[in-house]
Protein backbone atom coordinates (compact mmCIF):
# COMPACT_ATOMS: atom_id res chain seq x y z
CA UNK A 1 0.00 0.00 0.00
CA UNK A 2 1.23 3.36 -0.91
CA UNK A 3 2.08 5.54 1.56
CA UNK A 4 1.16 9.15 0.89
CA UNK A 5 4.71 10.22 0.91
CA UNK A 6 5.49 8.02 -2.26
CA UNK A 7 1.89 8.99 -4.17
CA UNK A 8 2.89 12.91 -3.88
CA UNK A 9 6.27 12.19 -5.16
CA UNK A 10 4.58 10.00 -7.63
CA UNK A 11 2.61 13.03 -8.60
CA UNK A 12 6.00 15.25 -8.46
CA UNK A 13 7.91 13.10 -10.60
CA UNK A 14 5.31 13.30 -13.58
CA UNK A 15 5.40 16.84 -13.37
CA UNK A 16 9.16 16.96 -13.68
CA UNK A 17 9.52 14.32 -16.18
CA UNK A 18 6.74 16.58 -18.09
CA UNK A 19 8.74 20.02 -17.41
CA UNK A 20 11.82 18.33 -18.44
CA UNK A 21 10.20 18.39 -22.02
CA UNK A 22 8.27 21.40 -22.24
CA UNK A 23 11.52 23.00 -20.99
CA UNK A 24 13.27 21.21 -24.11
CA UNK A 25 15.94 19.32 -22.10
CA UNK A 26 14.59 15.95 -23.42
CA UNK A 27 12.51 14.53 -25.93
CA UNK A 28 10.70 11.16 -26.40
CA UNK A 29 11.57 8.60 -24.17
CA UNK A 30 15.31 10.22 -23.72
CA UNK A 31 16.71 11.42 -20.10
CA UNK A 32 15.00 10.38 -16.64
CA UNK A 33 14.07 11.16 -13.35
CA UNK A 34 14.35 9.35 -9.64
CA UNK A 35 12.91 10.36 -5.91
CA UNK A 36 14.42 8.85 -2.75
CA UNK A 37 11.54 7.45 -1.14
CA UNK A 38 13.07 6.45 2.37
CA UNK A 39 16.09 4.82 3.43
CA UNK A 40 15.25 1.41 1.57
CA UNK A 41 13.16 2.85 -1.45
CA UNK A 42 13.17 4.86 -4.06
CA UNK A 43 11.33 5.61 -7.25
CA UNK A 44 12.57 5.96 -11.13
CA UNK A 45 10.77 6.42 -14.51
CA UNK A 46 10.16 3.42 -16.41
CA UNK A 47 12.43 2.27 -19.63
CA UNK A 48 11.26 3.73 -22.95
CA UNK A 49 7.62 5.07 -22.18
CA UNK A 50 7.44 8.67 -23.78
CA UNK A 51 6.58 11.16 -21.20
CA UNK A 52 2.79 11.96 -22.92
CA UNK A 53 2.26 7.73 -21.92
CA UNK A 54 3.49 8.27 -18.48
CA UNK A 55 1.34 8.37 -15.21
CA UNK A 56 1.75 7.86 -11.77
CA UNK A 57 1.51 4.80 -11.93
CA UNK A 58 3.86 4.58 -14.25
CA UNK A 59 7.28 5.34 -11.76
CA UNK A 60 9.08 2.20 -10.41
CA UNK A 61 9.23 0.97 -6.98
CA UNK A 62 12.90 0.45 -6.05
CA UNK A 63 14.33 -1.24 -3.32
CA UNK A 64 17.99 0.05 -2.78
CA UNK A 65 18.99 -3.21 -1.97
CA UNK A 66 16.64 -5.67 -4.01
CA UNK A 67 15.86 -3.61 -7.27
CA UNK A 68 12.27 -3.84 -8.40
CA UNK A 69 9.33 -4.22 -6.10
CA UNK A 70 6.77 -5.16 -8.95
CA UNK A 71 6.68 -6.30 -13.13
CA UNK A 72 7.52 -2.92 -14.05
CA UNK A 73 11.21 -1.85 -15.64
CA UNK A 74 13.02 1.16 -14.35
CA UNK A 75 15.10 2.98 -16.65
CA UNK A 76 18.04 1.60 -18.37
CA UNK A 77 20.06 3.95 -16.66
CA UNK A 78 18.57 3.26 -12.71
CA UNK A 79 22.06 2.19 -12.06
CA UNK A 80 23.40 5.75 -11.76
CA UNK A 81 20.62 6.78 -10.21
CA UNK A 82 20.61 3.68 -7.16
CA UNK A 83 24.76 4.64 -7.08
CA UNK A 84 24.48 8.65 -6.56
CA UNK A 85 21.61 8.07 -4.39
CA UNK A 86 23.19 5.39 -2.25
CA UNK A 87 26.60 7.46 -2.20
CA UNK A 88 25.18 10.73 -1.78
CA UNK A 89 23.17 11.65 1.61
CA UNK A 90 22.72 15.18 0.77
CA UNK A 91 20.81 14.01 -2.48
CA UNK A 92 16.96 13.86 -2.50
CA UNK A 93 16.54 13.16 -6.31
CA UNK A 94 18.63 12.56 -9.80
CA UNK A 95 17.56 14.31 -13.17
CA UNK A 96 18.96 13.50 -16.27
CA UNK A 97 18.39 14.96 -19.91
CA UNK A 98 19.79 14.62 -23.25
CA UNK A 99 19.49 18.83 -23.27
CA UNK A 100 20.90 20.23 -26.80
CA UNK A 101 23.97 22.62 -25.47
CA UNK A 102 25.19 20.08 -22.33
CA UNK A 103 24.90 17.23 -24.74
CA UNK A 104 26.71 18.92 -27.48
CA UNK A 105 29.63 19.90 -24.55
CA UNK A 106 29.56 16.12 -23.82
CA UNK A 107 30.24 15.25 -27.12
CA UNK A 108 33.49 17.07 -27.03
CA UNK A 109 34.06 15.55 -23.79
CA UNK A 110 34.50 18.89 -22.40
CA UNK A 111 34.14 20.46 -19.04
CA UNK A 112 32.89 23.61 -18.44
CA UNK A 113 34.79 26.29 -17.44
CA UNK A 114 34.06 29.04 -15.09
CA UNK A 115 33.32 31.39 -17.28
CA UNK A 116 30.25 32.82 -15.56
CA UNK A 117 30.43 32.56 -11.53
CA UNK A 118 26.83 30.23 -12.07
CA UNK A 119 29.16 27.64 -12.47
CA UNK A 120 29.39 27.71 -8.37
CA UNK A 121 25.99 25.99 -8.81
CA UNK A 122 27.11 22.97 -9.66
CA UNK A 123 29.10 22.75 -6.68
CA UNK A 124 32.58 23.81 -7.57
CA UNK A 125 34.48 26.28 -10.06
CA UNK A 126 33.86 23.69 -13.11
CA UNK A 127 31.11 21.61 -14.25
CA UNK A 128 33.09 18.05 -15.27
CA UNK A 129 32.46 15.90 -18.43
CA UNK A 130 32.98 12.16 -17.72
CA UNK A 131 34.84 9.93 -20.04
CA UNK A 132 32.25 7.49 -22.54
CA UNK A 133 30.68 4.46 -21.65
CA UNK A 134 28.20 2.57 -22.12
CA UNK A 135 24.61 3.38 -21.41
CA UNK A 136 23.31 1.62 -18.56
CA UNK A 137 26.35 0.23 -17.36
CA UNK A 138 28.34 0.30 -14.28
CA UNK A 139 30.96 1.50 -15.89
CA UNK A 140 29.40 4.42 -16.55
CA UNK A 141 27.93 4.80 -12.61
CA UNK A 142 31.14 4.60 -11.52
CA UNK A 143 32.65 7.65 -14.19
CA UNK A 144 29.26 9.22 -13.22
CA UNK A 145 30.23 9.31 -9.49
CA UNK A 146 34.17 10.37 -9.73
CA UNK A 147 32.52 12.94 -12.20
CA UNK A 148 29.96 13.68 -9.07
CA UNK A 149 32.46 14.30 -6.51
CA UNK A 150 31.91 17.55 -4.62
CA UNK A 151 29.61 18.43 -7.44
CA UNK A 152 25.83 18.56 -8.25
CA UNK A 153 26.04 18.30 -11.72
CA UNK A 154 28.60 16.91 -14.93
CA UNK A 155 28.03 16.19 -18.23
CA UNK A 156 28.26 12.58 -19.43
CA UNK A 157 30.62 12.02 -22.09
CA UNK A 158 28.83 11.77 -25.39
CA UNK A 159 25.80 11.56 -23.48
CA UNK A 160 24.20 14.17 -21.51
CA UNK A 161 23.92 15.56 -18.14
CA UNK A 162 23.19 15.14 -14.68
CA UNK A 163 21.60 17.57 -11.94
CA UNK A 164 21.05 16.32 -8.25
CA UNK A 165 19.15 18.00 -5.56
CA UNK A 166 17.68 17.75 -1.96
CA UNK A 167 14.28 17.40 -3.78
CA UNK A 168 13.20 17.09 -7.13
CA UNK A 169 12.15 20.81 -7.65
CA UNK A 170 15.89 21.62 -6.65
CA UNK A 171 17.73 18.79 -8.99
CA UNK A 172 15.10 19.91 -11.68
CA UNK A 173 16.18 23.79 -11.06
CA UNK A 174 19.45 23.30 -11.47
CA UNK A 175 19.00 21.27 -14.63
CA UNK A 176 17.51 23.99 -16.62
CA UNK A 177 19.96 26.16 -14.71
CA UNK A 178 22.98 24.01 -15.72
CA UNK A 179 21.22 23.43 -19.85
CA UNK A 180 21.64 27.60 -19.84
CA UNK A 181 25.21 27.64 -18.83
CA UNK A 182 26.22 25.52 -21.59
CA UNK A 183 24.25 27.65 -24.21
CA UNK A 184 25.51 30.79 -22.30
CA UNK A 185 29.14 29.25 -22.86
CA UNK A 186 28.71 27.84 -26.66
CA UNK A 187 27.41 31.64 -27.47
CA UNK A 188 30.52 33.19 -26.06
CA UNK A 189 32.84 31.00 -27.89
CA UNK A 190 31.11 31.97 -30.77
CA UNK A 191 32.57 35.55 -30.56
CA UNK A 192 36.18 34.88 -28.93
CA UNK A 193 37.68 33.47 -25.84
CA UNK A 194 35.45 33.53 -22.50
CA UNK A 195 37.40 35.01 -19.70
CA UNK A 196 37.56 32.27 -17.08
CA UNK A 197 37.61 33.38 -13.43
CA UNK A 198 40.61 32.28 -11.37
CA UNK A 199 40.03 30.13 -8.22
CA UNK A 200 40.14 32.40 -5.91
CA UNK A 201 37.55 34.83 -7.66
CA UNK A 202 35.23 31.26 -7.77
CA UNK A 203 36.33 30.61 -4.18
CA UNK A 204 34.90 33.57 -3.09
CA UNK A 205 31.54 32.71 -5.37
CA UNK A 206 31.06 29.77 -3.13
CA UNK A 207 31.69 30.98 -0.36
CA UNK A 208 28.90 33.46 -0.78
CA UNK A 209 26.53 30.80 -2.23
CA UNK A 210 26.49 28.67 1.17
CA UNK A 211 23.97 31.80 2.15
CA UNK A 212 22.44 32.69 -1.09
CA UNK A 213 18.68 30.94 -2.15
CA UNK A 214 19.74 31.26 -5.68
CA UNK A 215 18.03 27.95 -6.39
CA UNK A 216 15.87 27.69 -3.15
CA UNK A 217 14.00 30.96 -3.33
CA UNK A 218 12.53 31.11 -6.96
CA UNK A 219 9.05 30.19 -7.78
CA UNK A 220 8.76 26.12 -7.61
CA UNK A 221 9.25 24.81 -11.25
CA UNK A 222 7.26 21.93 -10.69
CA UNK A 223 4.25 24.17 -9.19
CA UNK A 224 0.92 23.28 -11.19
Amino acid sequence: MKTSNESNLRSEMLIVAQKLVEYGLNRGTSGNVSVRISASTWLVTPSGVPVDALSNESMVLMDFEKGPLGDQCPSSEWRFHHDILMARSDVGAVVHTHSRFATSFSCLQQDIPAFHYMIAAAGGNSIRCSAYALFGSQELSDLVLDAMKDRKACLLGNHGMISVGKDLHTALALAVEVESLCEQYWTSLQLGKPNILSPKQMSEVLEKFKNYGHLHNSPSPIST
